[in-house]
């Protein structure tokens, strides 16, 4: 199944695929989310080691509540960042999404707009659920443009709705549904 989602989940424009993540991922991804660029838009932001990682892949990901991808380069095959759907619900059929650009250098260029766009694919398409939402920081402007651009919708505002850091953040909920379904 890896061969075929790195082919069918492209985007020759903005130049990225998506993989399937593996163990091999975990030095890269611990780095990745320690840097304060990505670990500051989290809401959960202890730093992350190769240990909690790994119970992460263990607990989660081969559980089936996790898919987790890594976003590459096309040309290149190099990482760049990951998605992923978590608390998959299979009788609601919904997940909450999240992304991290973890190379500085694939920020500020649609790629995490584009990986949103394939990761909302290989959700409808292939785990066929119903419903794909997300959390955000409500003062994270980048992020809510990129999310609005994939096609999420913002559903709720929650003032106040999680302390972090020693103080209280708003946070958006947005969502996209099924295709066909996304009526007003």
């Amino acid at each position: 199944m890896s061969d075929r989602i790195e082919e069918k989940y492209r985007d020759k424009e903005a130049r990225i695929y998506l993989r399937l993540m593996t163990r091999e991922d975990t030095d890269k991804i611990v780095a990745w989310r320690n840097t304060p660029e990505v670990r500051n838009r989290f809401l959960y932001r202890a730093l992350f080691t190769r240990e909690s990682h790994l119970a992460w892949v263990e607990n989660m990901v081969d559980t089936g509540k996790v898919v987790q991808m890594i976003i590459c380069d096309l040309q290149t095959d190099t990482p760049l960042g990951s998605v992923y759907i978590r608390d998959i619900d299979r009788i609601s059929r919904k997940a909450e999404y999240g992304i991290f650009l973890g190379e500085a250098s694939a920020r500020g260029r649609g790629i995490g707009t584009a990986a949103a766009k394939l990761m909302l694919r290989y959700c409808f398409e292939e785990e066929k659920l119903h419903k794909v939402f997300l959390r955000v920081i409500a003062d994270n402007k980048q992020a809510i443009r990129s999310y609005e651009k994939a096609g999420f919708v913002q559903e709720a505002y929650l003032k106040d709705e999680v302390f972090v850091d020693g103080a209280y953040l708003d946070i958006l909920l947005m969502a996209v549904l099924e295709p066909g379904r996304n009526e007003a």
